[in-house]
C-alpha cells in the first residue's frame, strides 16, 4: 500500500498539472457519483493528508485513497483510458486518471475533512505535532509497536515499509509492546524525519545510502545479512502485513 510519502508526491504532481486549470472533462466512473460533472470548474487546491488525497474543484472535493493498487497518472488528453479508470479529469493540456482507486468519493468542499477526522497528526502536514503523536503512540502500552505505528489514528502516513524500518532503528521487535519504547517522542520525530526526506524521492531511502540495493535496513531483505551485524534478516508473512527484523539488533 502506498505510504504517506508516495501520496504526498502524487499530490505534488497533480498540483503541478491541474492547479489553476479549468476542467474540460470530468468523468466519474463510480456509480454513486456517475452524475457528478465538474466540467467548467477551476482546480484551486490539491493536498494530501496522511494517505488521503483531495482535489478541490469549485464547490466540490474529490477525495481518494490509493489502498493497495491505486494510482493517479498524468498523461496527454489523447491518451486512451482503460477499464481500470475510476475518474478522468481533463484540462486543455493534460489528463489526470485515477486508476483502481480504493476510495473515490465526491464531497461537499466545506465538509470534506470530516472524512479524515479520525486521523492522528499528519507526518507531512502543517498539523504535525510530535507530542500528540507520542501520546497517541503510548495510549495503549500493551499494544505491539508495529500495530501502533500502522494505526493512522496514532499518526498519519506510516505504512509497512516505514513501520519495519522504524522498528529496526528503535532496536525493538515489531511484536514488542509499546511500553518497551524508552522515548516515544523520539520515535515519532524519527518517523516524521524519515517520511520528510522521502517525500519527493522516486526511490525511497531509509539508510542514508541511496545506491541501488542499499536503501533499506530490513524491509524486503529476508534471509539477507543485517547491515549492522551480519545476522540473517528474519521475516513473518503469516499476518496481514509482512514483518522483517534482525534477531540480533532488535530485542
Amino acid at each position: 500500500m502506498p505510504e504517506g510519502d508516495t501520496v504526498f508526491r502524487t499530490a505534488d504532481k497533480l498540483r503541478t498539472a491541474l492547479l489553476g486549470q479549468t476542467l474540460t472533462r470530468c468523468d466519474v466512473r463510480v456509480p454513486r457519483y456517475a452524475t457528478v460533472d465538474l466540467t467548467g470548474e477551476v482546480v484551486d487546491e490539491v493536498c494530501s493528508r496522511g494517505k488521503h488525497l483531495f482535489i478541490r474543484v469549485g464547490p466540490a472535493s474529490i477525495h481518494s485513497h490509493l489502498k493497495m493498487d491505486g494510482a493517479w497518472r498524468i498523461t496527454s488528453t489523447s491518451r486512451r483510458v482503460d477499464y481500470r479508470a475510476r475518474i478522468i479529469l481533463d484540462t486543455n493540456d493534460v489528463r489526470a486518471i485515477g486508476i483502481d482507486l480504493g476510495v473515490l468519493e465526491i464531497l461537499e468542499r466545506g465538509q470534506d475533512e470530516d472524512a479524515i477526522s479520525h486521523l492522528g497528526p499528519d507526518l507531512l502536514g502543517d498539523d504535525w505535532d510530535a507530542d500528540v503523536a507520542a501520546a497517541n503512540l503510548i495510549a495503549d502500552p500493551d499494544r505491539p509497536i508495529a500495530q501502533a505505528l500502522l494505526d493512522q489514528r496514532v499518526m498519519a502516513g506510516v505504512g509497512n515499509v516505514f513501520c519495519n524500518e522504524l522498528c529496526f532503528l528503535s532496536g525493538h521487535l515489531p511484536t514488542a509492546p509499546v511500553s518497551a519504547i524508552a522515548d516515544p517522542r523520539r520515535l515519532a520525530v524519527r518517523a516524521r524525519d524519515m517520511l520528510w526526506v522521502n517525500r519527493l524521492r522516486a526511490n525511497r531511502c531509509t539508510t542514508g545510502d541511496t545506491r541501488p540495493g542499499r536503501q533499506v535496513w530490513v524491509y524486503g531483505r529476508r534471509g539477507e545479512s543485517c547491515r549492522r551485524c551480519g545476522t540473517p534478516i528474519r521475516w513473518d508473512d503469516s499476518g496481514e502485513r509482512v514483518a522483517y527484523w534482525c534477531p540480533s539488533c532488535q530485542r
